[in-house]
């Protein structure tokens, strides 16, 4: 299987510190190499299901909501180093766009909604976000890496996906997708 190659400021970065040439590398993942446990990142084009998703403060986002718009679906966790540093850059994306009909749906993958939920009230995030139930995993599976962000666009497709830590001028660049 050909693997996609990414340019960005950050993998750019990321070769030259290893001696590379910064013309390109794949695009990362934080998983083990060949954990079978987790799917590959969703590739652009492919169509992207979506199911309801009973959010952390008890109301339901409704999948049927995203027809015909562009959706962030951002799986995290509250103990991930590298959420914690692109989480308020996923805040301040859907503060600034939603108004433009950006939708955020956010995932965690921390063991108790307890915690989820009380990460997310300390840090004042704002942006729509659940537990990956076993549920909402059969539609939804987290992909290896953590953070990962896909991005859904109007057709229901995947137009952007990327499993790692996302410098922020690249998730303020998402807003392209609208």
């Amino acid at each position: 299987m050909k693997q996609q190659l990414t340019l960005t400021r950050r993998n750019l970065l990321a070769s030259l510190a290893l001696g590379g040439t910064g013309l390109a590398v794949a695009q990362g993942s934080s998983s083990p190499p060949g954990d079978a446990r987790a799917p590959a990142l969703p590739q652009p084009g492919a169509a992207l299901a979506l199911t309801d998703v009973t959010l952390l403060d008890g109301s339901v986002w409704r999948a049927s909501g995203a027809a015909g718009q562009v959706l962030v679906v951002y799986w995290w966790a509250s103990w991930c180093p590298f959420c914690a540093v692109q989480s308020p850059h996923i805040e301040k994306l859907w503060r600034k766009e939603r108004s433009r009909g950006l939708q955020v749906l956010a995932l965690s993958i921390d063991r108790t909604q307890e915690a989820a939920a009380g990460y997310m009230r300390q840090k004042g995030y704002t942006f729509p976000a659940g537990m990956l139930t076993p549920d909402v995993a059969k539609v939804l599976p987290k992909p290896k890496g953590l953070p990962v962000v896909a991005v859904r666009g109007r057709a229901a497709r995947v137009v952007f996906a990327q499993a790692g830590e996302m410098l922020p001028d690249e998730i303020e660049g998402l807003a392209q997708f609208l």
